[in-house]
């Protein structure tokens, strides 16, 4: 589905990411961590065509994203506040948003029901501007457009930051369901570890820009990730070198 070949991010002269080869499968929930600059945020970035790469390409579904923007079609995101329009209410933004994706009012008001318990009466219906919304309201309305019309790939850069825990459940509960319901491919990145292990199928830790580890959710995946972070490995048999 998404191929990454020989891609580097450089700025002056300093390399903040170098993968070599990953390949992300059709309907694979794939998570990504580590360490605050560890390179997340740029790989998203470059995966969305919102910065140029400094060597190598990637491909989502047959389609070089630096080449074409066909690839938009069938693609949703969401990284930060900057992706929503301030200036609108969350309605209005969102009946943009599927104007975009060619849905009509009923293809608008049944995606949206699913987002009822998460949106808790405090999104739909409201004057307030997306801007003037608390920043977790303001990720809830994002992350909705990100997914409206079904796109096959979902980018999400800490969807579970500013949420209460409550909401974090639901939207760990939304991936599950769009996962099932449409065999979507999420990419999310998060600092949140049990979250993480719980959505994803797979998980990628990036260190310095680099991929040093990649794993299929297992039963003691969650034990492994936390033995890498705090480098104590004998409980899980997790090697770190």
């Amino acid at each position: 589905m998404i191929e990454i070949n020989s891609l580097i991010k450089a700025y002056n002269k300093e390399v903040v990411l170098n993968i070599p080869e990953l390949t992300i499968h059709q309907g694979e929930v794939f998570g990504l961590v580590g360490n605050n600059g560890a390179g997340k945020t740029t790989l998203f970035n470059l995966l969305l065509d919102l910065i140029v790469p400094s060597k190598g390409f990637v491909v989502s579904n047959q389609i070089k994203v630096q080449e074409s923007e066909d690839w938009k079609a069938f693609t949703g995101a969401f990284i930060d506040e900057s992706f929503t329009i301030g200036y609108l209410t969350a309605d209005e933004y969102l009946g943009f948003i599927a104007e975009l994706r060619e849905m009509n009012q009923a293809d608008l008001d049944q995606h949206l029901n699913r987002y009822t318990d998460f949106f808790n009466g405090e999104i739909r219906g409201k004057k307030k501007f997306i801007r003037d919304l608390s920043k977790g309201n303001q990720k809830k309305v994002g992350i909705a457009a990100a997914m409206m019309g079904n796109p096959e790939v979902v980018i999400l850069d800490e969807p579970f930051a500013n949420l209460d825990p409550g909401s974090q459940f639901k939207l760990r509960q939304l991936i599950k369901d769009q996962t099932a319901d449409f065999g979507t491919t999420f990419l999310i990145s998060s600092h949140n570890l049990d979250n993480i292990t719980d959505v994803c199928s797979r998980i990628v830790i990036l260190e310095k820009g680099q991929v040093v580890k990649d794993v299929p959710k297992t039963a003691t995946t969650l034990k492994e990730i936390e033995a890498f972070f705090t480098g104590v490995k004998e409980e899980v048999g997790f090697s770190i070198d």
